[in-house]
């Protein structure tokens, strides 16, 4: 039986992913916080895009002050560990998601698709945070993403309740299943590196 913090996802991390992270931990941190400062960014995005759906921004303005609460603790232990931010670096998963996302439709089922999008990155990254917090030798760190997982796991949750406000349930769970299957196999043919956090 899954417990609640594998989410749904059809494809558990490779295990190889855990011990070569913790092998590359400042790459880690630094991809971490661009991730976290792209969870923000993508929340705001939604609120200046859908500015009448006020469920969302009741939902999501939080969420923002959260990531970037999180942006800012990753930059708190780059610098405790004597490492810079350094340059953002292309993230390969997350552009094989985007190709996963219908284009077209109305208002509506664009939502949707980019708030389910969210809801399977904050899912993985909660899966993610899972294996640190309970491989890596780094006590601190350790705790520290016990905490993350457990925020993310929230964001998941928040992300296909409101999708589920803006259509109807049925339609939700179909495209979520089709696209945790599309997600399965990019981490199936994905390279399994240590330096990026997805």
């Amino acid at each position: 039986m899954k417990d609640k913090f594998t989410l749904g996802l059809e494809l558990p991390t490779d295990p190889r992913w855990v011990n070569i992270a913790e092998k590359n931990i400042e790459d880690i941190l630094v991809d971490h916080a661009y991730c976290e400062q792209k969870a923000a960014s993508s929340c705001i995005s939604l609120i200046v895009l859908y500015p009448e759906r006020e469920e969302l921004v009741e939902m999501l303005t939080p969420v923002v002050a959260e990531e970037w609460g999180h942006f800012e603790r990753v930059i708190e232990q780059l610098k405790k560990r004597g490492y810079k931010l350094g340059r953002q670096r292309k993230d390969a998963y997350v552009e094989a998601l985007n190709k996963t996302i219908k284009k077209g439709g109305n208002r509506e089922e664009q939502l949707v698709e980019r708030l389910l999008m969210n809801a399977l990155i904050e899912a993985r990254s909660a899966e993610r945070f899972k294996q640190l917090w309970k491989n890596i030798a780094d006590k601190e760190l350790s705790v520290f993403y016990y905490e993350l997982m457990v925020s993310e796991a929230g964001h998941y949750k928040n992300f296909l309740q409101l999708a589920k406000t803006y259509m109807p349930e049925e339609y939700v769970e179909t495209r979520w299943r089709e696209l945790l299957e599309a997600e399965a196999t990019i981490m199936a043919t994905l390279e399994v590196r240590g330096d990026r956090m997805h």
